[in-house]
């Protein structure tokens, strides 16, 4: 037996882990991510040790040159490596890179000597330029297309999920190979050989597991794909999200808490020492960065559900750098490991909230070149602040405060390269804040603390409405019209009291600003006045009918609202959506819909379906009608526990369902899924 208004309950499928050519590939995967993030804590630790003896700028400088030896490879060589990549065998390609891993990383401790750390680290990134892609390559042919993004998560957990393992690790290691040297003397005063000795095992562990691997089909050279360069997709990548206030507020931020988090990598090694530490303690703090950016990326926008994600977004920016800066100021080797894994969660609430946004934001068929232009600048934005960070370090020197003889504080240039990052992050999330800002009129930090109690905060009124407001979204020839009919015939037939209204037009003042808002005759009117207009047919709207109705608890669905004009004046008509927010707060009284359904179809689809003459709105460009659409799915995807976005492509009865499935939800009274086929349909579409 199955309650009502639920679905039966089908078979999961199996879980992608579950094919065996693919979990093969994942386990290499896998142990080759620990050995790259060991590799670099171990590095940068080897290099700070062998010039130990000659100076802090020497040493910040030692340090300094290892990172640029990783990131230089990826950045000059990527595109040449990628086009030869995929003209070999895959398997044979990574197999032959594993061993050649292996047999560098392995010289590095049997030679010893610094020069050799650069040369080595060079080319061992060399060599990764060839496996990366002919593992990328791989993947889609292992796994069926339905279960490729269930796939492409699972590498991004190893990837990013084995830095705080690998820095757990390092820490082991290193309080081994202290212990080891009584028994094995070549361990002596040799820090750091027993964590490259076991990461040059993980590449060896790999080379076996994939040439196990029989299933990876041969590419062939036809096959090949050219890939541009980083500085070209970064140019191109530009002319695309430069001109979207949205994403490049995202793009700025996110990298504003990449260049913080990377200010921390680079200098760790050096702060840690200055704070009495070793290479265990080094370890722990590189470890803390990620396990932080883990927890953030996961706990926090579940914890702040109902914190606006623009305002967690500006907010989670604007406390990294705050606490950047707690870091380089307090020197307790404790407090600096909590801070950072604080500072770790800020910036992975940054990445994941903006990751989301943009790829939302952004169409389609622009949104490989946005994120691969993103991933590109971050990777130069990480070059230059790891190389620059201990460079800049190692010119300030090391300073000390002493009174009456006796030292009582030490600044150093990890101190200072620790407190630019803080003031970059602080300027960058204040003005994410400033101009992404969705609920402004509400003080942030009451919007904050509800948040954290679970709520959302809203103003105090006299009387609290007793209905509910439902309200319609989407562009021309959406469909939105006809759902929000069908939805209160619906609604009625379930008992409720329903009142159905639109946007503009729905007052005696409406109807006049209607007839200059959509009349094609006022092709002149100008943008802020469009939107001063909008706001005010909006302010009648809700004074006149919406608000009384939601007192004497009716049920409202509105076809149109706010999100309308943040869509079409805000992003169509290029205002600042931070004013048009404003204006449409101060007319509503901060009223917001208990539930917002948006119908989301392409541009082409809905003004295909427009017939006969077309209004003012209508009438615009299709570029216009995109970033109405784009606008439309940000905002939905800042919100999303208040919206319900629907394909605008399914069949008319497909979408009413969805809808009728959401609203059992969040109607006071059940209602029963067998009252759905007594709703009959109305051929409209046209809005």
């Amino acid at each position: 037996m199955t309650t009502p208004g639920r679905n039966t309950a089908r078979r999961k499928p199996p879980h992608v882990l579950a094919n065996a050519p693919f979990r093969k590939l994942w386990t290499a995967m896998s142990v080759c991510s620990l050995g790259d993030w060991l590799n670099i804590i171990a590095l940068t630790a080897l290099a700070g040790n062998l010039t130990a003896g000659a100076g802090y700028k020497a040493q910040s400088l030692a340090i300094g040159g290892v990172f640029v030896a990783k990131m230089l490879p990826a950045v000059l060589l990527g595109p040449l490596a990628g086009a030869f990549a995929d003209r070999f065998d895959r398997r044979l390609t990574m197999v032959c890179a594993d061993l050649a891993r292996f047999a560098l990383v392995l010289s590095i401790p049997l030679v010893g000597v610094y020069q050799w750390v650069i040369i080595a680290t060079f080319l061992v990134e060399c060599v990764n330029l060839f496996w990366v892609p002919a593992k990328d390559a791989t993947v889609p042919n292992l796994v069926p297309k339905e279960r490729l993004e269930e796939a492409n998560q699972l590498n991004l957990l190893v990837t990013y999920g084995t830095a705080p393992i690998a820095a757990l690790l390092f820490a082991v290691l290193s309080i081994a190979d202290d212990a080891l040297s009584t028994f094995i003397p070549y361990l002596a005063a040799r820090d750091t050989y027993l964590a490259l000795f076991i990461n040059a095992l993980a590449y060896l562990v790999s080379a076996v597991i994939i040439f196990t691997l029989r299933d990876i089909p041969k590419a062939h050279a036809e096959a090949a794909v050219s890939t541009p360069s980083v500085l070209r997709q970064i140019v191109d990548g530009w002319r695309f999200v430069g001109g979207d206030r949205l994403v490049r507020g995202l793009i700025i931020g996110m990298l504003g808490a990449f260049a913080a988090g990377g200010a921390v990598v680079g200098v760790a090694k050096l702060y840690v020492q200055a704070l009495g530490g070793g290479d265990a303690a080094y370890g722990v703090v590189f470890g803390a960065v990620f396990v932080g950016m883990a927890s953030g990326m996961f706990f926090g926008p579940r914890l702040l559900r109902e914190l606006s994600r623009r305002r967690l977004f500006g907010l989670s920016i604007l406390v990294a750098g705050v606490v950047l800066a707690a870091i380089a100021v307090v020197h307790n080797l404790v407090i600096v490991v909590m801070l950072t894994v604080l500072l770790g969660a800020c910036a992975g609430i940054a990445w994941i909230i903006g990751y989301t946004m943009i790829g939302l934001e952004v169409e389609d068929r622009l949104r490989g070149r946005t994120f691969s232009f993103l991933q590109s600048l971050a990777r130069v934005t990480l070059l230059l602040v790891v190389a620059v960070a201990p460079t800049l370090a190692g010119l300030f020197g090391r300073h000390e405060v002493t009174v009456r003889r006796e030292t009582v504080y030490v600044f150093d240039g990890s101190n200072l390269v620790l407190l630019i990052g803080a003031l970059l992050a602080v300027i960058v999330g204040f003005l994410a804040l400033r101009h992404m800002d969705d609920r402004r009129g509400v003080p942030i930090l009451a919007d904050l603390l509800s948040a954290v109690r679970g709520e959302r905060f809203a103003p105090e009124e006299a009387e609290q409405p007793r209905g509910m407001f439902v309200a319609f979204e989407g562009g021309e020839g959406s469909g939105k019209t006809t759902q929000s009919r069908l939805l209160a015939i619906w609604l009625r037939d379930q008992g409720f009291d329903v009142v159905q209204t639109r946007e503009p037009g729905s007052t005696k003042v409406g109807m006049r600003l209607r007839a200059i808002l959509l009349d094609a005759v006022h092709q002149g009117l100008s943008a802020k006045s469009e939107a001063l207009l909008y706001a005010a047919d909006r302010a009648e709207h809700v004074e006149k009918i919406i608000r009384p109705a939601l007192y004497r608890g009716s049920l409202v669905i509105s076809d149109r609202y706010v999100d309308s004009s943040l869509a079409y004046q805000g992003a169509g008509r290029s205002l600042d959506p931070g004013d048009v927010a404003k204006i449409n707060g101060w007319a509503t009284g901060g009223l917001v819909p208990d539930l917002t359904v948006l119908i989301d179809t392409p541009p082409s689809v809905g003004l295909a379906r427009l017939g006969g003459a077309v209004d003012r709105i209508e009438s615009e460009p299709l570029e216009f009608h995109e970033r109405v659409r784009r606008e439309f799915r940000a905002l939905a995807a800042a919100a999303p526990d208040r919206y319900l976005v629907v394909d605008g492509t399914l069949s008319q009865e497909e979408i009413s369902r969805l809808i009728h499935d959401r609203m059992r939800e969040v109607l006071p009274d059940p209602v029963p899924r067998e009252s759905e086929d007594a709703t009959g349909t109305i051929p409209v579409i046209r809005d």
